[in-house]
């Protein structure tokens, strides 16, 4: 692979179009049909929008934020900011017009390309109370809307483009692995977000550590099915800057609830995801399971036992096990791999810790998991778990090129290619996070004697209670979220005599425990029943079981509503925001304090 001879992440797009043109591209479902765009026509539409873009007055170094769910145009808009030698901005779709106001202000954003009319609202009455944005860009115009800043539409920008002398090669040509190619703003999962200056350099290192990470898995023109937000660091990288210099096919599942349809439509080889994504089709596959026959059960049972001493013991099974093996591969293992299209390579798992039970439940059913770690402020790929030596406890060992090394305080310290350049307009966070060249993450973890790295929590997140003790709540809420009637848990203590919990409960599974005792299957009916109250407290107890006193929760709650996107208590990616949790429940919290 070239990735030490690209300048810059257009240059690596131009050069891999060259070789691959006729090869489909970017791929997504439109009016029933799975439409592909080959990469001579990206090229051509990247080409074309540059040059009306630099037409329009976007110079080298502006900023242009991008607000578009995943889909080709997405990449095509991406590249050709970067390609008009101005900086990216990635906005996510459920951004609300506060966020947007930040975004586009803080950055001195120059233009905006935004999708959807929907999206254009909130952008638009974000626009009025940002004097320095020029325009905007309407990839589906809706001409009764009304907007305080000029609104482009795509398809004129294009054919403007189309008619003008093409300079592109030119411009590329100035292009520096040095140069920010673009700024993305932090989830915000303890305060205001930052933006953080990544360069073409640091997705180029992050892409080429992933191939040789991969590259024993025999990886070319993969299949890569694309689900996170593209405005995420880690989908960015990994599920796009990556397959893009593999040469390979990214396709758009359509949403949430789709996802398990469009993988057995796009049967992808290669899937970055969440731990969420993985511990709803954890649970799922367990309720399926608990319907079937007694005989299925007990096949599917043997699969995971058998499948669990592989993984934690390679090389134990004796002879009559790897005989039971082969026939519960054939029978069980072989129908879930189905289900994810059936010829996945690997799943990988980053953006939160993957509870290690979660992990080792889908690795003894035969699919290949691997949990990594990152931080946008790395572009984001730090450490990842190889294809030949999974640890499921851990996230495995520092990529090729990057340094990880251990603070006095546990703090976890980084250094290489891949971090970042600093945050944009914030000399003084950048000097706190980037301490003679170690990038200073804020979590806290430990290195095993090999150099598998293992996480233990967020440092701001730990909780310091009365006594003195540090505790690390994310390991609790993670064996809280393990029993099948709570969905989400939050706990609480710092300065604390003991820990507290908010549970939500599962909806599926608080249906089905209504159903079989007679009660309403109304979610905020059932958190004042007496008897699910009873329930849930036998599922604390047995976590708190398997505790230290100190690690136990004494008190919970139930609440009704979901931490969501809509509501502001997860980012896009699904992580806590426990700042904004602490806001709305502070009350809550007290009370069980009382």
């Amino acid at each position: 692979m070239q990735f030490d001879r690209w300048p810059s992440l257009p240059a690596m797009l131009f050069e891999v179009a060259s070789r691959h043109g006729a090869d489909p591209f970017l791929v997504a479902r439109r009016d029933k049909v799975w439409q592909p765009v080959d990469y001579a026509t990206a090229v051509s539409r990247v080409r074309a929008l540059a040059r009306a873009l630099v037409a329009q007055g976007i110079r080298p170094g502006d900023r242009v934020v991008l607000v578009s769910e995943n889909r080709p145009e997405w990449v095509i808009a991406d590249f050709a900011i970067m390609t008009a030698g101005a900086i990216t901005v990635p906005a996510y779709t459920t951004n609300t017009v506060a966020d947007h106001v930040h975004i586009l202000s803080n950055s001195g954003a120059r233009a905006a390309i935004v999708s959807t009319p929907a999206l254009m609202e909130r952008v638009t009455a974000a626009a009025g109370q940002v004097p320095d944005l020029g325009f905007l860009v309407a990839m589906a115009a809706d001409p009764r809307h009304q907007s305080p800043v000029p609104v482009l539409a795509w398809d004129d920008l294009m054919a403007q483009g189309a008619a003008l002398p093409d300079d592109t090669d030119e411009r590329v040509a100035r292009l520096s692995r040095d140069d920010v190619c673009c700024i993305i703003y932090t989830s915000g999962t303890g305060g205001v977000p930052k933006g953080v200056m990544l360069t073409h350099g640091n997705l180029l290192a992050n892409a080429k550590s992933a191939f040789h990470l991969l590259e024993y898995l025999g990886v070319g023109r993969e299949i890569f099915l694309s689900f996170l937000p593209m405005s995420h660091s880690y989908e960015h990288t990994a599920g796009t800057m990556f397959p893009i210099a593999l040469g390979a096919q990214i396709w758009f599942a359509q949403a949430a609830d789709t996802l398990a349809s469009d993988m057995l439509a796009v049967r992808p080889t290669l899937m970055t995801a969440v731990p969420r994504l993985y511990e709803t089709l954890y649970e799922r596959i367990r309720r399926g399971i608990e319907r079937e026959k007694p005989f299925k059960r007990r096949l599917f049972a043997l699969a995971l036992e058998l499948g669990r001493k592989k993984a934690l013991a390679p090389g134990s099974l004796t002879l009559w096990e790897k005989i039971q093996d082969r026939v519960v591969d054939r029978l069980v293992r072989d129908k879930v791999r189905a289900r994810f299209g059936g010829r996945l390579k690997a799943l990988v798992s980053g953006g939160a810790p993957l509870n290690p039970d979660v992990g080792l439940f889908f690795t003894a059913l035969g699919l290949r998991l691997l949990q990594g770690y990152g931080q946008t402020e790395a572009a984001p790929v730090i450490a990842v778990n190889t294809p030949t030596a999974p640890r499921m406890h851990t996230v495995g060992p520092a990529v090729d090129g990057v340094e990880v090394r251990i603070a006095e305080d546990g703090e976890i310290l980084v250094r290489g290619p891949n971090v970042m350049k600093g945050y944009w307009q914030d000399p003084e966070a950048t000097a706190r996070a980037v301490v003679d060249g170690w990038l200073h993450t804020g979590d806290v973890g430990h290195l095993e004697a090999d150099g598998y790295l293992v996480i233990t929590d967020r440092k701001k997140d730990f909780i310091k209670n009365a006594g003195g003790d540090m505790i690390a709540p994310q390991r609790i809420e993670g064996l809280l979220t393990l029993e099948p009637l709570i969905a989400q848990a939050i706990v609480h203590g710092d300065r604390r005599p003991y820990l507290v919990a908010l549970l939500v409960p599962s909806e599926e599974r608080a249906g089905e425990w209504a159903a079989e005792h007679g009660k309403s299957k109304d979610i905020r009916t059932l958190v004042d029943d007496e008897a699910f109250r009873k329930a849930v407290g036998e599922a604390v107890a047995r976590v708190n079981a398997g505790l230290p006193a100190i690690e136990r929760v004494r008190r919970w709650t139930l609440v009704a509503e979901p931490f969501s996107v809509p509501n502001g208590l997860l980012t896009p990616t699904f992580k806590i925001r426990r700042h904004r949790i602490r806001e709305v429940y502070g009350t809550t919290l007290q009370q069980m304090y009382e």
